[in-house]
């Protein structure tokens, strides 16, 4: 039985008028799908341009607060202060216990008449902080420039409508008219909010800053680093250098898999039950927070480590174990520096993911009010994603914009460890 040979196929005819209509259908399609991902492109980046700008156009304000301008008379003995002991070694208690806002109510009453409850009541501090800085104040007259109160900042930067109606705009007319009042005497002046970047939080918006959730923040991010990386960077190596195929690795493999996907409030749980309900550590710690972050941030280490060890060639190991190197040897001084750019990468992607998290850290007691910067690792604190929601759950009007502005602090910082990904990668690249 002979095989018979299949017919030629003839010749495509492109220039015929079917053929000439398929191509054409092919590359409309083409252009759409282009057409299509750039859409999606920029519907993404109108999305995003639209959420900078709403947080720059409510937080920029942040910034900036308003101040009115009194006359102080510092009489040591209204203060209760003796002046030869405020210049002694125990001067600086003496001065604390001070009544300073009382002066600074006489002090309001006597300058700005019946617009005195514009001030702060915080403003008193900035009259401690004049004599802490110079003795030599008292007994003297001097004019401060001290915080008013939330609204008549809001006031004053435009941030309420004084046409609406009372109840709709959130300022009473005594408000508007007290600040109409000290804008026709030039008593009044809008500057760059020192508080906001230097104190800590407050229950007064003319007060609160982020100063002390920084602080936090960075406090919690050292103990992160400093107990995620070396051990993320160890057990990466010993996984891909020194562990065998083996049922054993095979389940730790895969737990680190499981566990880079486990939501973040079961790292919190986790932190509750073993930092503070066994060992006692203190509470709303940087330290508790800090090993609660490190515990969650572990397994994207070891993943990318791996990943960055995996991807050095083979021929690197093999030319130095070659040459009479020991497998330590090799990965010290050959495998690891390679890998660094990419360990580096991943771990401060996993430290900004750190940074922007909330409710681990919720879990085990930062959400506490803390009205100073803390002291150390153990001191209580709070951190800037939880600052923004506190604030962002006050009914105050005052703290919106300082909500926004915290936003855009913590987005310049994560831009910064971004910045500094990269750098780090470059940089290691090519000394590689």
């Amino acid at each position: 039985m002979t095989a018979t040979s299949a017919p030629r196929r003839a010749p495509t005819n492109w220039t015929a008028p079917a053929m000439q209509a398929r191509v054409a259908v092919r590359y409309r399609r083409e252009r759409l799908f282009r057409l299509a991902g750039l859409g999606a492109l920029c519907l993404a980046g109108l999305f995003l341009a639209f959420l900078l700008f709403t947080i720059v156009r409510t937080g920029w304000s942040g910034f900036r607060h308003s101040e009115v301008a009194v006359s102080v008379v510092f009489d040591a003995q209204a203060l209760g202060i003796d002046p030869a002991v405020a210049r002694g070694p125990g001067g600086v208690e003496a001065i604390r216990r001070a009544d300073f806002n009382a002066l600074m109510q006489r002090s309001a009453a006597a300058q700005l008449g019946p617009a005195a409850d514009v001030v702060s009541e915080g403003a008193w501090l900035d009259l401690r902080a004049a004599v802490l800085a110079d003795r030599g104040v008292l007994g003297q007259t001097r004019t401060l420039w001290v915080p008013v109160r939330s609204n008549i900042d809001l006031l004053a930067k435009g941030k309420f409508d004084e046409n609406e109606a009372e109840v709709t705009r959130g300022v009473s007319n005594e408000d508007i008219a007290d600040y109409h009042y000290l804008e026709a005497r030039g008593l009044i002046r809008t500057d760059f909010n020192e508080i906001f970047v230097s104190a800590a939080n407050s229950t007064d918006p003319e007060l609160a800053g982020i100063w002390g959730a920084a602080l936090g923040s960075l406090l919690t991010l050292l103990v992160t680093i400093g107990a995620a990386f070396p051990v993320g960077v160890l057990a990466a190596v010993w996984l891909e250098e020194f562990a065998g195929r083996s049922r054993w690795t095979d389940f730790v493999e895969v737990s680190i898999s499981n566990l880079a996907a486990v939501p973040s409030i079961i790292f919190g749980l986790l932190g509750l039950a073993v930092f503070l309900n066994f060992f006692n550590m203190p509470r709303s710690a940087p330290i508790v927070g800090g090993l609660t972050l490190a515990l969650m941030t572990l397994p994207v280490i070891v993943i990318t480590a791996r990943a960055a060890i995996r991807a050095v060639p083979g021929s690197v190991r093999d030319a130095a174990l070659g040459i009479g190197a020991s497998p330590f040897q090799v990965v010290v001084h050959h495998v690891l520096p390679l890998a660094l750019p990419g360990i580096m990468t991943g771990t401060i992607i996993g430290m900004a993911r750190a940074l922007g998290e909330t409710a681990p850290l919720l879990l085990i007691g930062m959400r506490a009010f803390v009205a100073d910067a803390p002291k150390g690792l153990t001191s209580s604190a709070t951190v800037l994603p939880v600052q923004i929601f506190l604030w962002s759950d006050d009914a105050q009007r005052g703290f919106v914009e300082k909500t926004s502005a915290a936003i855009m602090v913590l987005l310049v910082i994560l831009l910064l460890m971004s910045s500094v990904a990269i750098y780090l990668r470059n940089r290691f690249e090519n000394r590689a």
